[in-house]
């Protein structure tokens, strides 16, 4: 069960519908109405219940109509189970989402030089809907719901053209026939679904990995930002309390004075520390470093192999290598024989901001880092 809206406000003030679909027959309904309010909600609910029997179980979002307490009690009377998804995650209940979308295109489309009357089409839209089969079921609503087929346009303009005499059945006969259909309705159409369901869960899921938290872990949240809806990053880290089914985990918010919050693994990832940055400074002027660092001794063979020396080439290599040291070191060290200039504006000030670094060259600048350490 969802709510779309606001649309453009009907002749007879409806801005808003109440949308059910039925996860069994995926059988639509419903209803225009002037406001979201509770009130407004239990009331329509009420009268479609009346008409199609009391549910077992009803799937909502988190919306303020369905969170009430007005909607909680009628729950509480007729005896239907309220499961609610998971926040900023409507995959939970994608059933009537995608028909959400597909009844707004509907209404955009088919009432475009009319929109003050799409209250009005809303009945015959919806039974358009319900005469077509279904993808994953591979029958229409209408006949999982009631057993036969709908007469609808094409069959009266059929029968208008053939005008030929209708079979007739006693009630008793009826009655049997329509049991075993429905019987044998339900069952082709629920093999149909496991296997539509199986196939879309092979294309939804391609590369996707599960992955897991522990209670006590840090996690990031992919959250809406404050200035706008459409715009989500990374808010956190918060602590991860328990988990709730398969793909659910309840976090503790402390921007929200620890608030316990449910989402789904989608939203979540894991929160690793970030590791110490070292930064280089600019240095204005011409002021002096101070002395020059000791650095430690290493040796470096630079005397080259190969065939092209002779051994007293090597010999008289190695001896002069010897005696310059300081000259052959691998050392970074500081010469007056060159100066380099760089050349600026003047008057303005050379600033680099810090920036991370990507994951896979942090190791390699952290070796770097290490090397000139150590020398």
């Amino acid at each position: 069960m969802d709510l779309i809206g606001p649309l453009e406000r009907s002749a007879r003030g409806h801005r808003f519908a109440l949308v059910l679909v039925d996860y069994a027959t995926r059988y639509p309904e419903a209803v225009a109405l002037r406001s979201i309010s509770a009130k407004s909600v239990a009331e329509a609910l009420f009268h479609l219940i009346s008409r199609v029997g009391i549910p077992k179980e009803i799937l909502t979002d988190q919306g303020t109509a369905f969170m009430s307490r007005t909607l909680r009690e009628l729950y509480g009377l007729l005896g239907i189970k309220s499961i609610r998804t998971s926040v900023y995650h409507p995959q939970t209940d994608g059933l009537v989402e995608r028909f959400n979308r597909t009844l707004k295109t509907m209404i955009r489309k088919f009432v475009h030089e009319d929109a003050k009357n799409w209250d009005k089409w809303l009945e015959p839209l919806l039974f358009a809907v319900r005469e077509v089969p279904q993808a994953s079921t591979g029958f229409s609503p209408f006949e999982l719901l009631y057993g036969r087929q709908p007469r609808g346009v094409l069959d009266v303009l059929r029968e208008t053209w053939e005008d030929g005499p209708s079979d007739s059945k006693n009630e008793i006969q009826y009655v049997l026939d329509l049991r075993t259909k429905l019987h044998t309705l339900g069952r082709l159409s629920m093999e149909n679904l496991l296997q539509a369901q199986g196939r879309q869960s092979r294309l939804y899921n391609r590369g996707a990995r599960l992955r897991e938290f522990t209670p006590g872990e840090k996690v990031l949240v992919l959250l809406p930002t404050s200035s706008s809806k459409l715009l989500a990053k990374w808010q956190g880290p918060f602590e991860v309390t328990r988990r709730v089914g398969d793909l659910n985990y309840e976090v503790v918010r402390s921007d929200r004075g620890g608030a316990h919050q449910v989402y789904h693994l989608n939203l979540l990832k894991k929160w690793s520390e970030a590791e110490s940055v070292m930064l280089a400074m600019a240095v204005s002027g011409e002021e002096d470093l101070g002395p020059e660092v000791n650095t430690k001794s290493q040796s470096l063979a630079l005397a080259p192999g190969g065939d092209h020396l002779s051994p007293s080439q090597l010999t008289d290599v190695a001896r002069v290598q010897a005696e310059f040291a300081d000259v052959f070191s691998p050392l970074p060290g500081r010469t007056d024989l060159i100066q380099h200039h760089i050349e600026t504006e003047p008057g303005v000030v050379v600033r680099s901001r810090p920036y991370r670094l990507p994951e896979h060259k942090k190791k390699v600048v952290q070796t770097e880092l290490e090397a000139m350490l150590d020398m």
